[in-house]
C-alpha cells in the first residue's frame, strides 16, 4: 500500500491507537525538538523513573528560580555556598568562623593556624600588689585589635607577673607589661603606695590597639578591706579579717587574670599579690 506524504503529515494523535507505537518503532534521534510541539510533552506522558539525573544525559545548569544553585562547579574543600555581593545568583566563597580559641598567661610564641585569616588579640598586663593597712594595687592596662594575619606566621607574646604584695612599709611591687609583638601593648597596674603615699594604685593603660583603656585603681589608706583594682577579665581577691591572718595575701590565685592585689587588714597583715597578665587570641578563617 503506498502512503502519501502529505497526508502522513496531518496524522495526528487521535489517529494512532493507545501503545501502538512503542520504543523499537522509532529509530535513535529521529524524534527531533522542531518535531515536538510547545507543551505537549506533559508529566502524564512521562513514566515513573523514566527519568534518571544520574543516568540520563542531561545539560545546562538549573537556574535558582528553578530550584537550582545556578552554578556548576561543586566548590573545593572547605567552601561555602553563599549569595554573591549582588543578591542575583550563589557562588562559592572561603568558610568562615573561629578556627580557634588560645589564652597564654606566661610568654610563648603564638603561631598562624591554616586556614587563619583575622585574628581578635585581647591583651591585658599584670596588676600591681597590695600594701598594708588596705592600700591595695591597681589592676593592668587593657587593649585589643583585629589583625589581618594572611602574611605573619607568628608572633612572640610578653605576659607580665603581677606585682608583690607586701606588709604597710614602703610601695608594693608594680605590675607587668604584656605585649602581642610590635602589633599592640598594654601597661602594667601601679602597686600600693607607688603613686603617692597611703593611696592604692594607679591602673595601667592599653596601646597600640584598636581599643585600648584603663581599668580599676586600688582602695587607698584607711580602708581595712581595701579591694584590688578590677580587671577586664573580673574582680580581685577577697578581703579579709585578722582572724583569718594574711587572708587576702593566701587566696590570691581567687582573683582574675590583671587585677590589683588587694591590701592587708592593716599595717600587721601583708596584701596580695598583683595577678599576672593574660593574652587571648581568637582566630578566624
Amino acid at each position: 500500500m503506498a502512503f502519501n506524504y502529505q497526508t502522513l503529515k496531518k496524522l495526528t494523535n487521535a489517529a494512532v491507537i493507545t501503545d501502538e507505537v512503542k520504543t523499537a518503532d522509532i529509530g535513535n534521534s529521529e524524534v527531533k525538538t522542531g518535531k515536538i510541539g510547545n507543551n505537549q510533552v506533559t508529566a502524564a506522558k512521562i513514566g515513573t523513573g523514566a527519568v534518571g539525573l544520574n543516568t540520563n544525559t542531561t545539560t545546562g545548569t538549573l537556574p535558582t528560580n528553578k530550584g537550582g544553585s545556578g552554578i556548576t562547579s561543586i566548590g573545593s574543600s572547605g567552601q561555602m555556598l553563599r549569595t554573591n555581593s549582588s543578591g542575583n545568583g550563589l557562588e562559592w566563597t572561603a568558610n568562615f568562623g573561629i578556627v580557634r580559641q588560645v589564652a597564654y598567661t606566661g610568654s610563648t610564641t603564638w603561631y598562624r593556624q591554616s586556614g587563619t585569616r583575622y585574628i581578635h588579640v585581647q591583651c591585658m598586663a599584670g596588676g600591681g600588689g597590695g600594701g598594708g593597712h588596705g592600700e591595695s594595687g591597681g589592676a593592668g592596662g587593657y587593649s585589643e585589635e583585629i589583625i589581618n594575619v594572611n602574611s605573619i606566621s607568628n608572633v612572640y607574646c610578653t605576659i607580665g607577673g603581677g606585682g608583690g604584695g607586701t606588709y604597710y612599709a614602703g610601695g608594693a611591687g608594680n605590675g607587668g607589661s604584656s605585649s602581642f609583638g610590635p602589633y599592640l601593648s598594654a601597661g602594667g597596674g601601679y602597686g600600693a603606695n607607688r603613686n603617692n603615699q597611703h593611696s592604692g594604685g594607679v591602673s595601667g593603660s592599653g596601646s597600640g590597639g584598636n581599643l585600648n583603656i584603663h581599668c580599676g585603681g586600688g582602695g587607698s589608706h584607711h580602708q581595712s578591706h581595701g579591694p584590688g583594682g578590677h580587671s577586664y577579665w573580673g574582680g580581685n581577691t577577697a578581703a579579709g579579717h585578722p582572724q583569718g591572718g594574711n587572708f587576702s595575701h593566701n587566696h590570691q590565685q581567687h582573683s582574675a587574670p590583671g587585677s590589683g592585689g588587694t591590701g592587708g587588714y592593716f599595717s600587721g597583715f601583708r596584701g596580695a599579690n598583683g595577678r599576672n597578665g593574660m593574652i587571648v587570641i581568637t582566630e578566624y578563617r
